[in-house]
């Protein structure tokens, strides 16, 4: 009891020796020990970090979740320990309502098949999403969110220290100053290297702490890369899944889907870059007899083919083709040798020859 007593008695002592001294600072009635350049240094680069990191780490989570009400209840489940329900997010809630709505039309209708193939899609995208957030959240933000309520933490409580052994130092100083006789000098003097000896100490603690910043940022560099990884696999099954959806919405027809020629001209429209040149068509299908081009491009008939691959439009004077489809071909004057017109519907447009198989 009495330990306790004396020790509560010097805590005291100690707390009221630094408030002096820091008070007789601010009205400048004391000197101060100034930081050594390099710790300073290091000190602002720490709070610059720790500023930065939360700023990103917030429009994160604004990029991942822009709705504020959710981002709140997904804080409040996180502060109770409780796990967030699963909830159907915008793609998805928009793909469950077309395809209620393609089976109310009726499936085996244009539109309601079209409906039915454009939900699915948005719940890929919706799946996709989720895939992002989860990666993100778990590769980027985590780390983030350690070092501002880890790793600084501990950067904080070391500086703090680092404050009070300063202050402590500086008042050893002025009692030395103050003492007159002999034996006051010799206890300020012992006290002086004490104060000096813990300050040295504390600073080198603190030193080596903010020194591993630049651990922090290689570790925050490799989390950004794996960021970026998310996002570039997010968005290529992103293009993926639309391009896909473009193909099968262009074999409806032409009533339900849009023209080629109205698209080029009436809207902008990303151009997908996977036409292949005349010069890398396939080889045309050894069973294919010349004869049968030969006679169609000499006559202004037209016959009917079957499309061998996959074919998108690089322009708007040339027609899509999905394998397997059946389209008309003709051919028009004038027009390269590797190339024929086709139709599908009202659609019309040019069509690489060797994609094609000519049908009796």
């Amino acid at each position: 009891m009495e330990f306790n007593v004396r020790r509560l008695a010097a805590d005291a002592g100690t707390f009221l020796s630094r408030a002096v001294q820091f008070t007789e600072e601010k009205f400048g009635q004391a000197e101060k020990t100034e930081l050594d350049a390099h710790l300073d240094t290091l000190l602002s680069w720490a709070e610059s970090t720790k500023h930065w990191t939360e700023k990103i780490m917030k429009q994160t989570e604004v990029l991942l979740q822009p709705n504020p009400n959710v981002r709140v209840e997904e804080f409040l489940y996180e502060m109770l320990d409780k796990k967030v329900p699963m909830r159907a997010n915008n793609h998805e809630l928009l793909g469950e309502c077309m395809i209620d709505s393609g089976h109310e039309f009726g499936p085996g209708t244009a539109y309601g098949s079209a409906l039915i193939k454009c939900g699915e899609t948005e719940k890929l995208l919706g799946s996709a999403e989720k895939e992002l957030i989860q990666s993100s959240a778990i590769n980027f933000l985590t780390p983030f969110r350690n070092f501002i309520e880890g790793d600084f933490k501990t950067i904080l409580k070391e500086r703090k220290l680092l404050q009070n052994k300063r202050l402590d130092l500086d008042a050893a100083k002025n009692r030395l100053k103050k003492a007159r006789v002999a034996d006051a000098r010799s206890a300020a003097e012992t006290e002086l290297r004490i104060a000096q000896s813990e300050f040295d100490r504390q600073a080198e603690i603190t030193r080596l702490l903010l020194e591993g910043i630049s651990s922090t940022h290689a570790h925050h560099l490799r989390c950004l890369n794996d960021f970026v990884d998310a996002q570039a696999i997010y968005y290529a099954q992103c293009y993926q899944y639309m391009v896909s959806l473009q193909k099968q919405l262009g074999s409806f027809p032409s009533t339900f889907s849009n023209n080629n020629q109205q698209a080029g001209s009436s809207s902008a429209s990303i151009s997908v870059p996977t036409a292949q040149p005349a010069a890398s068509l396939p080889a045309p299908p050894p069973s294919q007899a010349s004869p049968a081009l030969n006679e169609l491009r000499s006559t202004s008939g037209t016959r009917k083919a079957r499309v061998l691959y996959d074919y998108d439009a690089a322009s708007s004077s040339e027609l899509s083709l999905l394998a397997d489809e059946v389209i008309t071909v003709s051919s028009v004057p004038g027009m390269d040798t590797d190339w024929l017109m086709g139709q599908r519907g009202n659609q019309k447009g040019k069509v690489p020859f060797t994609y094609l198989e000519l049908l009796n």
